[in-house]
């Protein structure tokens, strides 16, 4: 088991700005690649951002240029920063581990952004 524990969400207006942390137990988080995927009311879980255990990194194209996923492998978290928030950004955000055939979600942290 690699408990992931989501923090950081809430509400806030458009324009605004939130910092989720996404903590995991365990020795494997260093090698794992991490997601963030988001679950807005009746619509489909659709991954936001992607970071691999080298680092690299990948947006969804709604959110390029106002999100940020970030590491820190010696705190075993996942960050995502998210600037500009629209309305439509609201959602349930649910953080993702994968490594070798070992996957984890988070509990998921609501955000909602008002107009």
């Amino acid at each position: 088991q690699v408990p992931l524990v989501e923090s950081g969400g809430g509400l806030v207006q458009a324009g605004g700005s939130l910092r989720l942390s996404c903590a995991a137990s365990g020795s494997i988080f260093s090698f794992s690649d991490m997601d963030w995927y988001r679950q807005a009311p009746g619509k489909q879980r659709e991954l936001v951002a992607h970071i691999s255990s080298g680092g690299s990194t990948n947006y969804v194209d709604s959110v390029k240029g106002r999100f940020t996923i970030s590491r820190d492998n010696a705190k075993n978290t996942v960050y995502l920063q998210m600037n500009s928030l629209k309305p439509e950004d609201t959602a349930v955000y649910y953080c993702y581990l994968a490594a070798g055939p070992l996957r984890y979600w988070g509990q998921g942290t609501q955000v909602t952004v008002s107009s």
